[in-house]
C-alpha cells in the first residue's frame, strides 16, 4: 500500500511538472510564431501559431487535471480521481477539432476574398525552422514521460505535438515554394491543409479516449496474459466472465474460477491469492483484482459480460 502511494505521489509529480513545462514551451513558440506570422504576412504560420496556442489551452487543462486526480478517494468517487485524465484527453480532442475547423473557415474565406495577396517575408522561413526544432524537442520529452507513467493524456498530447512538427514542415515547404513560384495563394493552401490536419488528429484522440471511457482496455491481449496467468496456478480451473477496465493507467481485474467443491474455504481462498499473485507477476499496474470461486463442474448460464479463454 505504501509502495502504490509513493509511485502515485511520483506520478503525480512528473504529470505536473511535464504539463508545465508543456504550458511553458507552446507559450512561447505560439507568440513567437503570431507576431512573426502577422508581422511576415503569412497565412501558413499565423495558422501555426494558432494551432500552438490550443496546445497551450491543453497544457493548462493537463495542469488542472493533474490536480484533480491527485485527490484521495472519498465516498463520492470510492475508487479516487484517476478518470479525470481520460475525461480530459475527451476535452483536448474538442479543443483540437474546433482550433482546426476555425482555421479551415478561415482560411477558406481568405483564398476566396478579393484582397490581393503579397508575398510573405523571409523571417517567416526562420521561424518556422525554430518551430519545428522547438516542438520536436517538446514532443520526445511529452512521450517519453507518458510511456514512464503509462498516461493516456500525455501520449496523446505528444501525438498531437507530431502532428504539430508536421504541420510546421508542410508550413516550411509551402513557403519555399511560395517563394519559388513567386505565388502567395501557395502560402494559403499550406494553411488550408493544416487545418485538415488538425481535425483529423481531433477525431483520431476522441475515438482513442473512447475505449477507457467505456470500460474497456487498448490493448487486448491483456487478456491472453490473464487465462496464462492463471493456468499457472495448480488447482484453478476454468477461467472464465473475465473482465478488465482501465483507470488512468492502473487494470481492474475481476474473473470467477472454478475449484474442487470439497475444498475448505481457506484452501480455496489461497488458490484464489495465488491467481491474483499470478495476474499481477505477469502484467503491470494492477490496481485490483476479484476472484470469484465456484465449485468445479457447475453449470452457468450464458453470461452477458466478460469473456473466456475460447473467445480469443
Amino acid at each position: 500500500m505504501i509502495k502504490r502511494m509513493r509511485e502515485k505521489v511520483s506520478r503525480d509529480k512528473i504529470l505536473k511538472r511535464t504539463s508545465w513545462i508543456s504550458t511553458i514551451g507552446n507559450a512561447t513558440l505560439s507568440v513567437t510564431k503570431l507576431v512573426v506570422g502577422f508581422l511576415s504576412g503569412s497565412l501558413a504560420v499565423i495558422s501555426d501559431g494558432i494551432d500552438s496556442a490550443t496546445d497551450v489551452i491543453i497544457s493548462l487543462v493537463m495542469l488542472y487535471t493533474a490536480r484533480i486526480i491527485s485527490r484521495p478517494p472519498d465516498n463520492r468517487y470510492v475508487y479516487g480521481y484517476e478518470k479525470a485524465e481520460n475525461i480530459s484527453t475527451k476535452i483536448l480532442s474538442f479543443i483540437i477539432f474546433y482550433a482546426g475547423v476555425q482555421m479551415f473557415i478561415s482560411t477558406i474565406q481568405h483564398i476566396f476574398s478579393y484582397e490581393k495577396e503579397t508575398l510573405p517575408n523571409m523571417i517567416a522561413v526562420y521561424i518556422t525552422v525554430f518551430s519545428i526544432i522547438g516542438k520536436l524537442g517538446l514532443l520526445f520529452y511529452q512521450y517519453k514521460q507518458g510511456k514512464r507513467i503509462n498516461s493516456s493524456m500525455l501520449i496523446a498530447n505528444a501525438k498531437n505535438m507530431r502532428n504539430d512538427v508536421i504541420i510546421s514542415l508542410g508550413v516550411l515547404l509551402g513557403l519555399i515554394f511560395t517563394f519559388v513560384f513567386q505565388l502567395p495563394i501557395l502560402d494559403s493552401i499550406t494553411g488550408l491543409i493544416i487545418s485538415l490536419f488538425i481535425i483529423r488528429s481531433g477525431i483520431k484522440i476522441f475515438m482513442e479516449s473512447n475505449v477507457v471511457l467505456m470500460d474497456g482496455v487498448q490493448d487486448t491481449s491483456i487478456y491472453n496474459k490473464i487465462f496464462e496467468a492463471i493456468e499457472k496456478v495448480p488447482g484453478a480451473y476454468s477461467p472464465h466472465r473475465v473482465r478488465s477496465r482501465q483507470m488512468a493507467n492502473m487494470y481492474m481485474i475481476t474473473l470467477d474460477i472454478e475449484v474442487d467443491g470439497k475444498l475448505s474455504v481457506d484452501v480455496a481462498h489461497k488458490i484464489a491469492q495465488s491467481v491474483e499473485n499470478s495476474i499481477k507477476s505477469s502484467i503491470e499496474n494492477v490496481y485490483d483484482i476479484v476472484v470469484h470461486v465456484e465449485p468445479r463442474g457447475e453449470i452457468h448460464e450464458e453470461e452477458k459480460f466478460g469473456i473466456e479463454k475460447e473467445m480469443l
